[in-house]
């Protein structure tokens, strides 16, 4: 059935503006991304066969080229319109953070961190640098490894927050494996950090480790 024959309080872009886009399902949202179906195939089950396709919205968002294209109904030209739409949600976390002290945006720094870190499929070692004020100067990946580690060496950090005049950082790192638990080499190397910017009288606020599914962070956990 087209679309356009569903009664009207079912369609997904009525829906959205009756009730906001949060009442959507996974497969409602991405056929307003797609905006139109395939021959015989309306918008919507055309998304539900995407979403088993690759298994879950998050699979089909951070699908590498080659897969994304191969699938019906998308192609280079959609590709290249969700990466941008990707990459305005990742600026949008990362304005608000420049703009507000972190703290007061607590859920815009674990979003940010998120959206820059969760698919990676290495290692990847970042921070962000703060003000005086504790507002982003910048978010900067410094080390990238393997599947399971990266080498870390807290003189090159220290010397990028100085060069930035930096007065805090928050320490990120991803997790490929999907698990956030911090292991004891996270630990070691936080505390090994701390110190070395303790000497120079820059403050180590909290550490996130990305998983799957959640960010865990240092100063929740009173690992600092």
């Amino acid at each position: 059935m087209k679309l356009q024959d569903w009664p009207s309080q079912e369609r997904p872009r009525e829906k959205l503006l009756a009730r906001g886009a949060q009442s959507l399902s996974d497969a409602e949202l991405l056929a307003i991304f797609l905006r139109t179906g395939i021959q015989g195939i309306n918008a919507v089950d055309l998304s539900r066969s995407l979403l088993q396709r690759f298994g879950s919205l998050r699979g089909l968002l951070s699908a590498e080229r080659d897969a994304f294209c191969a699938a019906k109904g998308l192609g280079d030209a959609k590709y290249v319109q969700l990466q941008a739409v990707l990459e305005m949600a990742r600026r949008h976390f990362q304005e608000n953070l420049c703009r507000n002290n972190v703290f007061s945006s607590a859920n815009d720094t674990r979003a940010f961190l998120v959206s820059q870190l969760r698919d990676e499929p290495n290692e990847v070692f970042a921070m962000l640098l703060l003000d005086a004020q504790h507002r982003l100067i910048a978010f900067k990946p410094m080390f990238y490894g393997t599947l399971d580690a990266a080498s870390v060496y807290p003189r090159v950090l220290v010397k990028t927050a100085l060069d930035a005049k930096a007065a805090a950082v928050i320490l990120a790192h991803n997790h490929p494996s999907g698990v956030a638990e911090p292991s004891q080499a996270d630990r070691m190397i936080t505390r090994r950090i701390v110190d070395a910017m303790a000497l120079l009288d820059i403050r180590v606020l909290d550490h996130f480790v990305i998983g799957d599914s959640e960010a865990v962070s240092f100063a929740e956990r009173g690992l600092l």
